[in-house]
């Protein structure tokens, strides 16, 4: 009987694994470069090199220096032996057109001509009378040897000593000729590269080869001072025919049409005198080649028109100067400095020859246009903190900013508006009617009356030309209608403000006819701006003259040129011959502005600034009186009438002495007499408001209009 077997347990070996299988791929050898194509390569990478191309232009330059150099000996060498060097003069001053110069240089070729006709007539005479000076000196010269040997025979005793010195003499002729015939070989062979390396030193200090075998130094250029021969060399590839063609028969005299360079500033200034042919204009508008054939930055160089014809100066400013800040304002660093409206000038910045650029505001409409961003309200401000020091001064001012460039003149403008909206236009508005309504009352005062000076700021103006508002006669605000409320009052004082010395500041950016009206602008005394993007917007923010006189603040760099102004005005001083003038700047922090407002007010005897005007509010007079005199011990009573006038036109604008003297009075806060005038104290109108308060008397409160009437005394508010 057969058994069967029954495994229990599973078999845990895990089978074989099969064995691996390699594939083999068969890859066909890269197909061989033949050695002609490698190498090609390697000597086109060899010849491309860096090092190789530095290297030849090395050996290029250095052989064209010999070439060069003998160029310029073999014509230097013509000029002195013939009269090539005047006639070309004379061809120079012809196309010139200087007549007197080209006859001068004739007369000159021709006296050169006779005295070189006697030189060769002498000649001719010259070897005969040559031979017989030879014979008389050699006579005179072997008898003076015999008679010196006759004396040194006698004095020796011995007759051979007769002949001594002579043959002393022809032993040291020996000895010459000697020397000569040894050093005559070597001289021979040095001799040529002694010429060879004189005409090399004269070839590389002329830089005698092209342009590309220069070193890079001298190719770009940097910090190349500025010679009559790279002036000259600028204005022939500038690319006027005929410019260029007088320069050619010029030759190397075509730096006759230059004025001596004289260093100005931070760079130097020449002016060229054009030939026959060639208009001002023509050089104007290639500025920037004109820059880079002068190895410079188009903003480094300036191009303007003097009182000369056919005349443009130019100003090269040294290579990267512009772009060094210039020193901090003397109103930042000079804490004694004040001001004087009528015959001081504000020191703004410098000029680009560095001089001090101070401007005077003495019965001056301003305009300072620009860019956004460009340092239009630091350069306005400046001005105005310099003025601010002159105590007799009084601001209204108006920032359609409103981000607190102005507010440290809180305290110092007796009305200062802040904010960009409607409403703040509408008051800048009233504010510019209620400056017409002064001028007019001044206007209507007796003759010879003074005035002191009242400055209207609006800057960001081109808010309240653009604003859409009307009123409710349907009047707009803005525009340049002869029904815009703003520009007319723009209009107005712009035409007669000056002569009573109520005067109108404007900052406007980006300037376009919409923005910034034609009769505005060309009512402003001086007119300024800083960078603009086309020469359009430079014509209306300088005028037509300036822009065609040279004046480009469209040429300058937006953001690299923060600060710097183009400025037409007679308030400062101009080059002669030049309608404008270029400054940069000094610039003042906000924190430096407020420490010379600081200084301005301590010169004050505390000015009320009103934030805004309600026309129709009530008024309570002796609260009005405490708010004027602010925190003065005393008041003159002249000063606290205009004051009221100010503050409120309507109210008090027809006050006299005798309606100021009743209010007082009936108070019991009567003015007195202080050094010979009648004054107003503090100390009473206060006292007569802490007594009418406590008696519930009239309210002593300030005007209630709602939210445009917020009035706040400097230093505190109500």
């Amino acid at each position: 009987m057969t058994a069967n077997v029954v495994r229990l347990h599973k078999d845990t070996d895990p089978p074989a694994a099969p064995a691996p299988v390699t594939t083999l791929t068969v890859v066909p050898d890269p197909p061989s470069v033949p050695l002609w194509v490698r190498s090609g390569r390697a000597i086109k990478t060899a010849v491309t090199h860096d090092n190789t191309r530095t290297a030849a232009r090395a050996m290029a330059r250095h052989s064209l220096y010999v070439a060069g150099g003998a160029r310029i000996v073999a014509r230097r060498t013509w000029d002195g032996r013939t009269a090539a060097r005047y006639e070309r003069m004379i061809r120079a001053a012809e196309a010139a057109g200087n007549h007197e110069a080209a006859a001068e240089w004739e007369e000159r070729g021709q006296r050169y001509r006779e005295a070189r006709h006697r030189r060769r007539m002498d000649l001719l005479h010259s070897p005969l009378d040559a031979a017989k000076g030879a014979a008389v000196s050699a006579g005179m010269g072997i008898g003076g040897l015999v008679l010196l040997g006759v004396a040194m025979a006698v004095a020796t005793k011995d007759p051979s000593d007769v002949v001594t010195p002579l043959m002393a003499v022809i032993k040291f002729i020996n000895l010459m000729i000697t020397i000569v015939r040894v050093v005559w070989g070597p001289a021979i062979a040095i001799g040529p590269f002694l010429a060879l390396l004189a005409l090399w030193s004269v070839g590389a200090h002329q830089h005698a080869a092209p342009q590309w075998a220069l070193p890079d130094r001298v190719r770009n250029g940097e910090g190349e001072p500025i010679t009559p021969s790279i002036v000259v060399k600028a204005l022939r590839d500038l690319g006027v025919p005929a410019l260029r063609k007088a320069i050619t028969e010029m030759g190397d005299a075509g730096a006759s049409m230059l004025s001596p360079i004289r260093i100005a500033g931070c760079g130097v200034e020449v002016d060229v005198t054009l030939p026959s042919g060639v208009s001002t204009n023509e050089v104007q508008g290639k500025r920037r080649k004109l820059a880079e054939n002068l190895t410079r930055h188009e903003h480094e160089v300036f191009i303007t028109i003097p009182q000369a014809a056919r005349t443009v100066r130019l100003w090269v400013a040294d290579s990267g100067a512009l772009d060094e800040p210039i020193g901090p304002s003397p109103l930042v660093t000079d804490q004694t400095l004040t001001a004087d409206y009528a015959k001081g000038k504000a020191p703004w910045g410098q000029d680009l020859r560095g001089d001090a650029a101070a401007l005077s505001l003495y019965q001056r409409h301003l305009l300072i246009t620009g860019l956004s961003n460009q340092g239009k309200t630091a350069a306005l401000r400046a001005l105005a903190l310099w003025l601010a020091l002159d105590r007799s001064v009084e601001f209204w001012l108006g920032d359609l900013k409103g981000v607190g460039d102005w507010a440290m003149f809180d305290g110092l403008a007796t009305r200062l508006i802040q904010g960009p909206t409607d409403e703040h236009v509408i008051q800048v508005t009233e504010m510019a009617e209620d400056a017409v309504e002064e001028m007019n009352r001044r206007l209507q005062a007796p003759p010879g009356t003074e005035f002191p000076p009242l400055i209207v700021i609006v800057d960001e103006a081109q808010v309240a030309f653009m604003c859409p508002v009307k009123d409710e006669d349907k009047r707009p605000y803005g525009g340049s209608s002869s029904t815009s409320r703003y520009f007319m009052a723009a209009r107005k004082i712009h035409n007669q403000g000056r002569a009573v010395n109520v005067l109108l500041w404007q900052g406007t950016q980006d300037p376009t006819d919409q923005n910034l009206p034609k009769l505005v602008r060309e009512g402003a005394h001086t007119r300024a701006s800083l960078a603009l993007g086309t020469e359009s917007q430079a014509r209306m923010a300088l005028g037509d003259k300036a822009v065609d006189g040279g004046a480009a603040p469209n040429l300058l760099r937006p953001g690299l040129d923060k600060g710097t102004l183009v400025v037409a005005s007679d308030g400062i001083e101009i080059p002669k011959g030049q309608s404008s003038i270029t400054v940069r700047t000094h610039y003042i922090s906000t924190d430096d502005a407020e420490a010379i407002a600081d200084r301005a007010k301590a010169l004050r005897d505390g000015v009320v600034t009103l934030h805004a005007i309600e026309r129709d509010a009530e008024h309570d007079s002796l609260a009005d009186i405490a708010a004027v005199i602010g925190d003065a011990p005393r008041v003159r009573t002249k000063d606290v009438l205009a004051r009221l006038a100010t503050r409120n036109p309507d109210a008090y604008g027809g006050w006299s002495f005798i309606d100021l003297k009743r209010v007082l009075d009936d108070a019991g806060a009567e003015p007195y007499k202080s050094d010979g005038v009648m004054v107003v104290a503090r100390d009473r109108v206060a006292r007569a408001l802490a007594n009418r308060d406590s008696d519930g008397s009239a309210s002593a409160s300030w005007p209630q209009g709602g939210d445009r009437v917020r009035v706040r005394e400097a230093g505190r508010t109500p």
